[in-house]
Parts: structure tokens; C-alpha cells; sequence
């Protein structure tokens, strides 16, 4: 009984809207509401994310974001369900081999970059579904596309003429 009047109120709890599929090593934008007063205005946080903690679809999940400002390192934690982050930019996405970049805390200058994969729909918001965020196809890659593209139109001309 208690179990299930605690996923009701999970269930409306949950944000309408989703965030994008979130991983530690995204480079991300998030816009973020300040009330300041009467005033309301929007904040941008940019930052490389270090921790994703539960299931983004958990009313308790929440990541972690990272940057320096000014010689000192500032984090931010922001719950993945709130109603103050109105949008969450990925930037660019690196390749990691660790689930949480604590190490990162350590680092500064040149031992502290990522190697990074360039991503082809660099925005997803909060406004949209999930949006999957595709890889750019490499040279090689795009020279094949090119020549079977060739091959495919060299045939559709043969065909026609016949």
C-alpha cells in the first residue's frame, strides 16, 4: 500500500518534458532560472559533467557539473526533475572509461583535457524528447557514401537508356 502511494506521487512528480540522455564527459550548457526579487532570468552553467547518479527516469536522479572559474573550481549539482533547469545543452561529448570523473578534481592545465568526439546534433533540450545525439561520420566514412552514391546513379543512367 505504501509502496504504491510512493510511485504515485513519483509518477507526478516526474518532469513532462525529458532531458537528454545525459553521460560523464558531455561538455553541457545548463540554463538555469534565478529568482532574484521579483525578477526572474535565466543562468547558464557550462561545465563538464563528472556525475550522473540513478536512472534519469528516478524522481532522485540527479548530475553533476564541473568548471573553472577563475583559478577556482566550482561544481554544481543540479536534480535532473527540478523546474529550474529550462534546458540542458550538450556542447561536445569526450571519451571516457569511467562512470565518475572524480579524478578530474585533480587535474589542471593540459593533463586535465579529454579527448573528444565531435557530435553531429550538438543542442537537445528539455522541450524536445530524448533526442539521440549522433556521432559525425569520419573520411572514410563520407568517400564511401560518395562513391556508392556514384555507383547507384551510374545504374539509374544505364537503366534508362536501355
Amino acid at each position: 500500500m505504501l509502496k504504491q502511494l510512493l510511485q504515485a506521487f513519483q509518477k507526478s512528480s516526474l518532469r513532462e518534458k525529458s532531458l537528454p540522455l545525459l553521460k560523464p564527459g558531455m561538455t553541457v550548457k545548463v540554463h538555469q532560472k534565478i529568482k532574484e526579487g521579483a525578477k526572474e532570468r535565466v543562468q547558464i552553467f557550462e561545465g563538464l559533467l563528472i556525475r550522473k547518479r540513478g536512472n534519469q527516469e528516478n524522481l532522485a536522479s540527479s548530475f553533476t557539473v564541473r568548471r573553472i572559474l577563475e583559478g577556482v573550481g566550482v561544481e554544481k549539482t543540479f536534480p535532473c526533475h527540478t523546474n529550474s533547469v529550462v534546458k540542458v545543452e550538450i556542447v561536445k561529448d569526450s571519451k571516457v572509461r569511467r562512470a565518475k570523473l572524480y579524478y578530474m578534481r585533480n587535474l589542471s592545465g593540459k593533463k586535465a583535457r579529454l579527448k573528444s568526439r565531435e557530435l553531429e546534433g550538438i543542442v537537445s533540450t528539455t522541450e524536445e524528447t530524448k533526442e539521440e545525439v549522433k556521432l559525425k561520420p569520419t573520411l572514410e566514412q563520407e568517400e564511401k557514401i560518395e562513391v556508392v552514391g556514384e555507383e547507384i546513379s551510374q545504374k539509374e543512367d544505364k537503366t534508362k537508356e536501355s
